[in-house]
């Protein structure tokens, strides 16, 4: 009986020490967790960081205290008075959470904070865009947090702290501004005098498909209050010429459980219905959805343990469903059946079947793990997996299109091997600014990423389409008009002559369709109408296309400004230091967001989730020297181009066309704020580091450190300005808020205590 009651009392502890949430949600190498010593402490840290995001309760509840010492904190620091974001956007909001609280909290405490438990934070690391990597894949070691009483010394810090934001938020408050996510309530605007025109979507000349601007990426179909599409931005999409949507799904969530699979398909009466909802009203609209297929994901090892003969190769914790398994293919040919039977208004879906998520033997180039798969070609594992997602459709929809597209295959390389054995019921979608050459800074380079500032088709596209066609295949240019992760943060960038020049491209070539976004660049922007107005009229000229869109937009006084403003941030984007890693790994997203620090943090940047202070990452191929005075470059030249439209206002024929160019002058501001602070951190590190070196004696160099300090905050003060006007700003759909307005008070409050480390 002593030794029952022992275990029983041994479970009970185990089962809730916060260790346990820790072991069993991925940790990588868990190296400690970066302190911010700009605050007093780290509970100061963690208020300040969910102020208006979190409620006081909720955050006294995670760090166990009373809702009282939260807003005692607050007030210490001159927090403005809570106006707490509303808990429809907590799907929207929680990576957001997450990457704010990284390196405050641990597992147990995250869970609290976010209300979630820990299979659905473990589903989203791995499956909502493949979380956890663009953190780093690793967990810092965050101690527990408790409240404790603050110091005196710590109380004057804080007051200190208050001291430095209240002049800002005096002035910010004389300002009107919008609250976060309120451009969804103007997406969402429905005109109830345009007419619905009904029209088969599936017989039209060219597909133009698209990704909702603020849909949840992860599971968006298990929510019903959560709609991606709502009538106002379908008509929108429609309107700028839009036929097709898209989304992510993982079909073992959406196909309903079998014999074979009875883990499966949990809540898939619930997705099919919504994913029905949607697809209909979208039809309404002249829409058809499409679904993201990234399969048959990999599973937990303990998955294969009845079923060795389907387990593939191994990478971290789970394993591949080896498609070389009948068994495997039948399970997703007739799962899309099903899904294609029960929701036929569906128009199709796009498959990449080589990297992000790990999916089949070859996705990630370790086929020679699988004894099945080693001893078969890589082309037609590939294409033996596109042939059977199309079968499964098509069995149920046979006018439904099933696109192949080749991001991934053969490491991103040339693959006709691939093309000539893919089924002719398929279409081929290839990116088309891929493998374009190209030079900045006097660096030779290759396109491998989505690019605005390198104009496509590049030669890898143009082969990929002729292997296609000559194949009877027909064929998709994967674009990105908007923005790429050259920078995402605004909803698109004003460089109609980038835009136009690649539209013009294309109009050229032989293409049956165009994805217009990933997850970023979905917005119903005038950058989509370039891409309507050369697909309405492929021999077009670029100068009628944008003259015509000046006009239409902002009347005719403003067109020659406008006209001169576009081409100059056109020409600005072009000195941009393009690469895979840069774009990946340098703080364009953030901006002035991002922290400093005066000792290197020793971590490296992610992939669009932490920049850090890895100024090497940041740079890629690029010398640092070179990639910095590019950055500045690109910001100088923009910064040209604001003038212009400053000029177009001046001569605005109307307060409808000055109101819509003071908010098109306030997007190109943030851009032109993000390129000058992504230089101006390089600045900072290069001279940091040089002072270091000196052991901290060089004044000279101190004093420089100090006056880029100084201009960094002055930019992190404008640009909270600017994000105030449109709360667009900032904002990517599968990353969800890269910063909101406190974390701009935050930089500011970060540069000034360096300041005054450094006068020390």
């Amino acid at each position: 009986m002593k030794l029952f009651f022992a275990f029983s009392l041994f479970v009970c502890v185990f089962f809730q020490d916060p260790v346990y949430a820790q072991k069993s949600l991925p940790l990588g190498s868990h190296p400690p967790a970066l302190t911010f010593d700009h605050f007093p402490n780290k509970a100061f840290a963690f208020v300040w960081r969910n102020w208006n995001l979190v409620s006081p309760e909720k955050m006294a509840e995670t760090i166990q205290c009373k809702p009282a010492d939260i807003l005692y904190l607050a007030q210490l620091m001159g927090l403005e008075d809570q106006k707490l974001l509303s808990e429809n956007f907590k799907e929207q909001i929680y990576i957001t959470l997450l990457r704010r609280n990284w390196h405050l909290l641990p597992y147990d405490q995250l869970l609290t904070l976010l209300d979630m438990d820990k299979e659905r934070l473990e589903f989203a690391l791995k499956e909502d865009d493949f979380l956890f990597h663009k953190f780093g894949n690793l967990k810092p070691a965050s101690p527990t947090l408790h409240y404790i009483s603050p110091t005196e010394a710590e109380i004057k810090k804080a007051a200190a702290i208050k001291e430095v934001i209240q002049p800002i938020i005096e002035i910010s408050d004389k300002n009107p501004s919008e609250e976060l996510f309120h451009f969804i309530e103007k997406l969402k605007t429905f005109n109830e005098d345009e007419a619905i025109i009904e029209r088969d979507t599936l017989k039209e000349d060219q597909l133009r498909f698209i990704y909702s601007y603020f849909g949840i990426f992860g599971d968006p179909l298990m929510d019903e209050q959560n709609d991606p599409f709502p009538n106002g931005l379908l008509q929108k999409l429609a309107q700028k010429g839009v036929n097709g949507v898209w989304m992510h799904v993982v079909l073992s969530q959406l196909a309903p459980k079998g014999e074979a699979f009875p883990e499966f398909g949990e809540g898939s009466e619930t997705r099919l219905r919504n994913l029905q909802k949607i697809a209909q009203r979208a039809k309404k609209f002249g829409i058809d959805i499409y679904l993201y297929m990234n399969e048959p994901r990999a599973q937990p090892q303990a998955f294969f343990e009845e079923r060795p003969e389907m387990a593939g190769l191994q990478k971290d914790d789970f394993t591949t469903m080896c498609t070389s398994n009948e068994e495997v293919r039948d399970w997703m040919e007739h799962s899309l059946t099903h899904v294609f039977t029960e929701v036929p208004e569906l128009g199709g879906v796009f498959t990449i079947t080589a990297s992000e998520n790990l999916t089949n033997c070859a996705s990630h180039g370790g086929k020679d793990e699988c004894p099945r798969c080693s001893v078969r070609p890589y082309e037609d594992i590939i294409a033996e997996v596109n042939r059977t997602i199309a079968n499964g459709v098509h069995a149920a929809k046979p006018e439904a299109n099933v696109i192949a597209w080749d991001w991934g295959w053969n490491g991103h390389g040339m693959a006709r091997d691939v093309i000539d054995k893919l089924p002719e019921d398929v279409w081929l979608m290839s990116v088309s600014e891929w493998a374009k050459p190209i030079e900045r800074g006097g660096i030779p380079n290759t396109v491998g990423e989505y690019s605005i500032s390198a104009v496509g088709p590049g030669p890898r596209a143009k082969s990929h389409w002729s292997g296609a066609k000559k194949n009877l295949l027909k064929t998709v240019a994967k674009v990105q008009f908007n923005n790429t992760w050259e920078l995402s943060a605004v909803p698109w960038l004003p460089v109609m002559d980038l835009v136009a020049q690649h539209a013009s491209n294309l109009a050229q070539m032989d293409i049956d369709g165009y994805m217009l976004s990933w997850t970023l660049g979905s917005y119903p922007s005038p950058n989509l109408e370039i891409a309507k107005k050369f697909s309405d009229d492929p021999g077009a000229s670029i100068e009628e296309v944008l003259n015509s869109l000046a006009l239409e937009r902002y009347g005719r006084a403003a067109v020659p400004y406008v006209r001169n403003a576009w081409t100059t941030f056109s020409t600005a984007f072009e000195e941009y230091p393009y690469d895979i890693r840069v774009v990946y790994s340098a703080p364009q997203q953030y901006g002035p967001s991002n922290l400093l620090f005066l000792e290197p943090t020793g971590y490296r940047s992610t992939m669009v989730g932490f920049p850090y202070d890895d100024l090497k990452g940041w740079s890629g191929p690029y010398p640092q020297e070179i990639f910095i005075s590019q950055f500045e470059k690109v910001a100088t030249k923009w910064e040209k181009g604001l003038k212009f439209l400053e000029g177009a206002i001046e001569v605005a024929e109307n307060e409808s066309y000055k109101k819509l160019l003071e908010e098109d002058l306030n997007l190109a501001k943030a851009a032109y704020l993000h390129f000058l602070s992504v230089g101006q951190q390089g600045r900072f590190i290069l001279a940091r580091d040089i002072w270091l070196e000196s052991q901290k004696t060089d004044k000279v160099l101190r004093d420089q450190v100090k006056a880029i300090l100084q201009k960094e905050k002055q930019t992190a003060i404008e640009l909270l300005e600017v994000i105030r006007k449109d709360s667009r700003i900032g904002f990517e759909a599968s990353n969800q808020y890269y910063y909101v307005p406190q974390d701009l008070l935050e930089k500011v409050i970060n540069c000034q205590f360096l300041i005054d480390e450094l006068d020390k």
